[in-house]
């Protein structure tokens, strides 16, 4: 039987680089089989544990980052930012679930993007897509857009700069309950939203107070778990970096603790599918309006064959206009055959327009809609809504339209950052957090769980 790292070759391989120089290649994917790896397959299998609860009903995910990470961002600033938004919305879904969050940052392996077009034309002149900075630039110039199998491993040294940096900051006080509590305090006091956030911000402080005059010492609680997670788009890298873990013999994509194959990439035959059969990782597939009972109950029977919680996730992006009605027919096949899945929403990438100023861009309000839709649906069929991914940054950027410190259409141009899609600024995120805290608020209050 092949390996994982080499059984996908026989299978097509949609979206991937068509790389010009066959030795270049040869060299960074040898440099990169010979890497240590980037995760260990302890954590995945904790991860997956972690995901399982998601699947009972048990926890709560969140999964947000970068939509397109890039070399010049990989920075203490940057990587600090998005952690501390992360951290803060965790917090407040934390409380209001009374279940454990568990954080996933979209980092530290996002650097390639699959493209809906192989060439883009500018005045005239046809050149290869961005495809990331794993693979090729962003300036629009011949020699930028030529692909560099050498950029993967640069991909691989900023990963592990991102993960050395997650690591000592989850760790060393800086996930500390009443420090992240005082950062929500401050927005809550900035916003002009605050006031619907105020009373339960208010909560927040009086259970911290109650732990404290209980002798807790909430710096105890100053360490965070957190995983990171990609898109396992470039099969050349992750098959480089898959791992057989010895003893068990089990192979592990140790490029990140979870990954997902995307909606362009999702075919039953295709060469992701194959892949990330034979990896232990827990996974994710995003999937859209165009998904089927029969492509999604595939899905299932060729990556979670043996129907474990933890396994797998679906990550639905379907548009805030059709999730109410895709969803609820996929959810309820999958249930029927006893798959006990993760279901998670993604409400950016089926929601983006081209504002009138040539701007990509998504609307808030219609972002809370498709979240809004993915919860009714779950409570409607009496399954869990396990929880968000989304494209967020810490910084005050103009990407998305809307929230409560609204970005108008006129402002886009202001701070519009991004390499590819737009994400949600700090404060949009942190809105995102408290607005989905009300709507789990509401939910009924599970069954328990049978011992096991």
């Amino acid at each position: 039987m092949n390996s994982p790292a080499d059984s996908w070759r026989a299978f097509p391989a949609a979206q991937q680089p068509q790389w010009p120089d066959g030795e270049a290649l040869r060299s960074a994917t040898g440099w990169l089989s010979a890497a240590p790896p980037l995760v260990f397959a302890a954590e995945c299998d904790l991860l997956r544990r972690r995901m399982a609860a998601v699947a009972r009903g048990e926890a709560v995910l969140l999964q947000g980052g970068d939509c397109a990470e890039t070399f010049a961002r990989t920075t203490t600033e940057a990587i600090r930012g998005t952690l501390k938004t992360l951290l803060q919305m965790a917090v407040v879904l934390t409380h209001a679930t009374a279940l454990p969050v568990i954080k996933i940052g979209r980092m530290a392996g996002q650097y390639a993007k699959p493209r809906s077009s192989p060439v883009e034309r500018r005045d005239g002149v046809e050149l290869p897509s961005y495809r990331g900075d794993a693979v090729n630039g962003l300036e629009f110039t011949a020699e930028a857009r030529r692909p560099d199998p050498a950029r993967m491993r640069r991909m691989y040294e900023s990963s592990a700069m991102t993960l050395n940096l997650v690591r000592a900051l989850t760790t060393g006080g800086f996930a500390d309950l009443r420090q992240v509590h005082a950062w929500n305090r401050g927005f809550v006091a900035g916003s002009r939203a605050g006031e619907r956030y105020e009373e339960l911000a208010g909560e927040i402080e009086r259970s911290l107070a109650f732990m404290q005059a209980c002798g807790v010492d909430t710096r105890e609680l100053g360490t965070a778990e957190f995983f990171v997670g990609h898109e396992g788009l470039l099969l050349d890298y992750e098959s480089a970096l898959t791992r057989a873990e010895p003893g068990s013999g089990r192979s592990y994509a140790t490029s990140g603790h979870l990954l997902w194959i995307g909606e362009r990439t999702r075919d039953l035959d295709g060469a992701h599918v194959e892949y990330f059969s034979r990896v232990h990782n827990p996974i994710a597939v995003k999937i859209g309006p165009s998904a089927t009972p029969d492509s999604v109950l595939g899905l299932v029977d060729r990556l979670d064959p043996r129907r474990e919680p933890g396994r797998l996730t679906f990550v639905v992006r379907a548009g805030a206009d059709r999730v109410r009605d895709t969803l609820p027919v996929l959810v309820e096949k999958v249930t029927a055959e006893g798959a006990l899945v993760c279901w998670v929403s993604d409400p950016m990438h089926g929601n983006t327009v081209t504002a009138a100023s040539g701007h990509k861009t998504r609307s808030f309000d219609t972002v809370m809609e498709e979240v809004r839709g993915f919860v009714e649906v779950h409570r409607e069929l009496g399954t869990h809504p396990g929880g968000v991914h989304v494209e967020l940054t810490g910084d005050d950027v103009t990407e998305c339209v809307g929230g409560g410190n609204a970005v108008l259409p006129e402002d886009l141009h202001h701070r519009y950052e991004t390499a590819c899609d737009p994400r949600l600024n700090h404060a949009q995120s942190l809105d995102l957090a408290f607005r989905l805290a009300e709507m789990y608020r509401d939910r009924p209050s599970p069954a328990p769980t049978p011992p096991r």
